[in-house]
This record gives structure tokens, sequence and C-alpha cells, in this order.
């Protein structure tokens, strides 16, 4: 199997909470999390919509950039979505298509 490596962010919805995660297979990842399958925070609160999300050539590389974004304030997490998302379409569509 090709790994992909990525780190991502889902919202509940526009301005909503927001999940910060790492997969090397992100079209598998945010399958699970649209569809309730992954147990935890994004399930408990409701979170499907994917907004933003960043391909990396390494997993340890994706993996570094998650712990940064962790410790962003949430104006500097909303801002990133909004730079190259402003209307946070949910990118799924786009996504699942390729």
């Amino acid at each position: 199997m090709t790994k992909h490596p990525c780190v991502y962010l889902l919202a509940s919805q526009r301005n909503g909470t927001l999940y910060i995660g790492v997969t090397s297979d992100l079209i598998g990842r945010v399958y699970q999390h649209r569809n309730e399958l992954a147990e935890g925070f994004a399930k408990h609160h409701k979170i499907h919509d994917l907004v933003w999300y960043e391909p990396h050539e390494t997993m340890e590389s994706a993996i570094q950039r998650e712990k940064q974004l962790k410790k962003w304030d949430r104006k500097a997490k909303i801002g990133l979505i909004e730079k190259n998302n402003p209307q946070w379409q949910d990118l799924w569509p786009e996504l699942s298509i390729t």
C-alpha cells in the first residue's frame, strides 16, 4: 500500500469545533470520521467536514507539522483554513474523486 502522509483539519461547521489529525491515508481516515467509525473527540463533537489538508513527503514531517499546529491558537488555525478555503467548503467531494 502506498502511503501519502497528510495533516488535516476537520470542522463541525463554519467557525465550529476543530479537529487536527495526521494520517497516511487521508481518504480512508476522513471516511472514518464522516461515518463516525473512529471513536474519540471528532465523533463525540460531530466533526465531519474536511476544511484543510496538507500533504507531506514523510510521516515524520506530517507528525511534526501536526504537533506544531496543535500549539497554535484558534485564531491562527482559522486563518490557516480561510487562507485557502474562505467559505469553509467541505473538501471531501474533491478529495474522494481524485
